[in-house]
């Protein structure tokens, strides 16, 4: 089962099997739709795995979330510097990513976004639709960190 695979590594065989057909459909359809359809379909299946996950998390709070991102950070895909861990909020930085090297080892670092760093909102939204993420950069876009920011909307 994938599942038992480091998602970094789930990611490169997903990216090795889905860049080449988005090529070779991008020649059939036009490239700017076929991104769209993809990008359309990656966040229904991250809104999906999101509430997935909220289940094998034991909930739904920020706590629960917090706790699940070592998956994320397996086998050293990601470091992180963690600013604020509360009820109401969580704000971390990424500092390394891995997952943007993967791409860019793979030369299609315009595809990172779109096949990893566009699943992150709706992972949250299907984890738990009250909690908003705020993200203004990402190393995947050429910045020097991702700046993950989650709250609890009110009410």
């Amino acid at each position: 089962m994938t599942d038992s695979l480091p998602i970094l590594t789930r990611r490169e065989i997903e990216a090795r099997i889905v860049a080449p057909l988005i090529e070779a459909m991008s020649a059939e359809f036009g490239r700017q739709r076929v991104i769209e359809i993809a990008r359309q379909t990656i966040l229904r299946i991250a809104r999906e795995q999101g509430a997935a996950l909220a289940q094998t998390a034991g909930g739904c709070s920020l706590a629960h979330f917090a706790a699940s991102l070592d998956a994320w950070k397996k086998g050293d895909a990601m470091q992180m510097e963690v600013l604020e861990q509360s009820g109401e909020r969580f704000s971390f930085n990424v500092t390394r990513c891995r997952y943007a090297e993967m791409y860019r080892e793979l030369g299609i670092p315009e595809l990172g976004a779109v096949l990893s760093c566009n699943r992150d909102e709706a992972l949250i939204e299907g984890f738990n639709p009250a909690i908003h993420l705020t993200r203004t950069q990402t190393i995947m876009e050429g910045a020097p960190f991702c700046d993950f920011r989650y709250e609890v909307k009110s009410e």
